[in-house]
């Protein structure tokens, strides 16, 4: 049965979009906007050539002042926007979560922080089972005799892609998270709350492994790219009538 207003387009919601085997594999754990910010601020930072005094601090020589229109590398992008959340819009009716009227919002707010966190050397599950087999004497391997056998690797944290709409899927990396929270439950879990993040574009050549989370990384930025040339054609095509208006010679 269609619902009141057949007519109105499906609001699309934002999401942060998190690749990591710290649960039960390398699955996605989509964290979807309950409502959408009103407001989503971007910023690039511009090149600047490093100034003479600080090439010699750091023993460098002098090199000849660059053009001033060099430009070595794309522009690093960044975001700032502020979520809101509230349990009492999801306790019950059509998108009701079942977890919401015991924890309210803790629980996204939770998969929100840990996109700060490194990825475990396994993911939640494998940790269960090896703790359960070496209870059994299966022959577990202790995370400190792993380590002392050389199988340390460096941690980082998850692949992250900020999705907001068809014409803007990045991946990201966290740079500032700060929570408000506003109300509260009986056992003191947040129900209502305002979350404040600041997320920076990686770029697909600061993903230089084979993982199908790097791959998706890449493709993910470099059809972002692409659809934002496409858009700055799009404007080309337009202005090239305005040129007259513009330029007195």
């Amino acid at each position: 049965m269609p619902g009141p207003f057949p007519d109105f387009p499906k609001l699309i919601k934002g999401a942060l979009i998190e690749f990591s085997e710290r649960f039960i594999g390398p699955i996605p754990n989509i964290i979807i906007f309950q409502f959408n910010p009103e407001t989503l601020s971007r910023s690039f930072e511009v090149w600047q050539p490093p100034a003479p005094e600080d090439a010699a601090a750091a023993g460098e020589a002098a090199t000849p002042r660059p053009p001033p229109r060099a430009q070595p590398e794309d522009p690093p992008e960044s975001f700032t926007l502020s979520l809101k959340l509230d349990a009492h819009d999801v306790i019950d009716g059509p998108g009701a979560r079942p977890q919401a009227a015991l924890v309210g919002v803790a629980d996204r707010i939770a998969a929100m922080e840990m996109l700060l966190y490194p990825e475990p050397d396994s993911s939640l599950l494998g940790g269960l089972l090896g703790s359960v087999s070496v209870s059994i004497g299966a022959g577990g391997v202790s995370a400190s005799a792993g380590a002392a056998a050389g199988t340390h690797r460096e941690r980082r944290v998850p692949v992250v892609l900020f999705a907001w709409g068809p014409g803007r899927i990045v991946p990201v990396r966290l740079t500032s998270f700060a929570v408000e929270e506003q109300a509260f439950s009986n056992l003191l879990y947040p129900i209502r709350a305002k979350v404040s993040i600041g997320l920076k574009v990686l770029s697909d050549a600061e993903f230089t492994g084979d993982s199908f989370p790097e791959d998706i990384a890449r493709a993910a930025f470099r059809f972002t790219r692409k659809q934002k040339e496409v858009l700055a054609a799009a404007n080309l095509v337009g202005s090239v009538g305005d040129l007259g208006g513009v330029l007195p010679f």
